[in-house]
């Protein structure tokens, strides 16, 4: 699990490791500096020409050094300084005596700045996450120019003029990547910053560990790790039974497909026994597809009409297919107080919740509400910008003791307690019909498990995006459907308890 720390929190651990390593500020940067340096030149060779855009606060001295050590490896590198070097700061200052001047270029109008080419790398090092205000004057018509260039633009630390904590405005340089350094910033994964960080990634820079555990944070990214900590393993004599009941309550006439792919990624999620209940329409259909599934049909042909028998399953999942007809309203006006236990919602059974808003209040404490932002919409309303839609969502969270999974890139998990987490797996081959449905029956599977209500969407949103990462290699993005998700959950956990 990796936290997300406020720009306060890593000042704080810069400072920190300066005075307890100890470490020299200067020799920070230079590490830091060392570690972009290092990532850079694993992905651009020195055929492409780089031009680094310097501030003169510390993000600038980072761009200095950068350029230094890029010279050092034979880069064709060119350096231009933004500002007055005079007023620099003390390691921004340190950083251009270490440099031959013939290499750096100051910028002070319009007709000093210049085309560049398609084949070009521009590094973004004017400001850090320490920007308080928006770019204005000069420092916005140099952010402009960089933006208009074809070239590849590589931030560092931050994309110029991006805030880390909170909306931004003006000027902001639109990054191809952004490399971070130690954790990453709020801002990464928040859709509305994707067209200025581009691809993300965070390098290690040496900052204290115990500082940063220590550090109070409700935002985390998901990892690799993490999910290979909690998931458990199967034991010689385990049976089905240790594994779990699951019930699936999905489908509708013309939407047996949405059932069928929740129940099967039910079973390939793990749990021991599945029953699916569903309208008549489907049983045919759902005893062919699925031949490892029990099947208890409703009394109506074409729709849910009424509530299944819930006692002796583990966990339920509701919402696939089931449309929105008055009696599939009626089946889960009955359903809910029947459970007793956490369960999980999506699909129409989340607009059935926006619909009678009434029947929010009979969710069983921790249940897992899997919404994408048009059904988080309809249950919430609107929100103006993503960091308010972030607040809105742990408030939802907190004020009916649910989970809530706001799926999409980098899918949000809250909780009551207010945690985030946000998902690190997935692509953008896995926007496609059904790709949810797997995501419920994963859950469903998960709780049947006897993984708590946190534990399970956890597990399940990082393999889903897992699965999703692997087929994706398979197929390509464009052509990815929600099966190639759902035949790749194997692989997926095997990866996870194999390694």
């Amino acid at each position: 699990m990796i936290r997300i720390l406020s720009v306060e929190q890593i000042r704080n651990a810069d400072k920190y490791s300066i005075q307890n390593e100890p470490i020299a500020s200067i020799d920070l940067m230079e590490r830091a500096a060392g570690a972009f340096a290092a990532w850079f030149m694993t992905r651009f060779s020195p055929v492409h020409a780089v031009h680094i855009f310097c501030g003169t606060g510390n993000n600038g001295g980072d761009g200095l050094a950068v350029g230094r050590m890029l010279l050092e490896k034979t880069y064709k590198v060119h350096i231009y300084v933004v500002g007055d070097p005079a007023k620099g700061s003390a390691d921004f200052k340190m950083n251009m005596e270490r440099l031959d001047q013939k290499n750096i270029q100051v910028l002070r109008r319009h007709t000093d700045l210049r085309q560049l080419g398609a084949g070009d790398v521009i590094i973004d090092a004017l400001f850090g996450s320490g920007l308080g205000r928006q770019v204005e004057g000069w420092y916005a018509e140099v952010i402009n120019h960089i933006n208009e260039q074809p070239s590849t633009k590589v931030a560092i630390d931050i994309p110029s003029g991006l805030f880390a904590d909170k909306v931004s405005k003006g000027s902001i340089v639109r990054a191809d990547h952004t490399v971070g350094f130690q954790q990453p910033k709020l801002a990464f994964v928040l859709p509305q910053n994707f067209d200025f960080v581009g691809e993300w990634h965070v390098v290690d820079i040496g900052l204290s560990r115990e500082f940063i555990e220590q550090q109070d944070t409700y935002c985390f990214v998901l990892s690799e790790s993490q999910i290979r900590e909690i998931i458990r393993k199967r034991g010689k004599y385990d049976h089905k039974g240790v594994f779990g009941r699951a019930l699936v309550v999905a489908g509708g006439y013309g939407k047996m497909g949405a059932a069928v792919l929740s129940a099967r990624a039910a079973l390939r999620s793990g749990t021991g026994l599945l029953t699916t209940y569903i309208p008549a329409c489907g049983y045919d259909i759902m005893q062919t597809a699925v031949p490892e599934a029990m099947v208890v049909i409703d009394p109506k042909e074409n729709t849910l009409s009424k509530a299944p028998e819930v006692d002796g399953y583990d966990a339920v999942g509701i919402g696939p297919g089931i449309g929105k007809s008055l009696e599939a309203v009626n089946s889960m006006r009955e359903l809910l107080p029947s459970l007793g236990r956490p369960v999980v919602v999506d699909a129409d059974a989340l607009n059935i919740l926006s619909d009678n808003r009434e029947l929010l209040g009979l969710l069983p404490e921790n249940s897992i509400l899997t919404p994408h932002p048009a059904e988080f919409e309809r249950l919430v309303g609107k929100w103006n910008n993503d960091f308010e839609r972030l607040e809105v969502q742990r408030k939802f969270s907190k004020d009916y003791q649910v989970i809530v999974v706001l799926k999409g890139a980098h899918t949000s998990i809250s909780t009551p307690e207010g945690k985030v987490y946000f998902n690190s797996t997935g692509n953008p081959g896995m926007a496609t019909a059904g790709s949810g449905d797997v995501l419920t029956g994963m859950v469903t599977a998960m709780l049947a498990q006897r993984y708590g209500p946190e534990e399970a969407a956890i597990i399940a949103v990082y393999t889903h995006g897992l699965a999703g990462d692997i087929a994706g290699k398979k197929h390509g993005q464009v052509a990815m459907i929600a099966s190639d998700i759902l035949e790749s959950l194997g692989d997926a956990f095997k990866l996870l308890h194999e390694g």
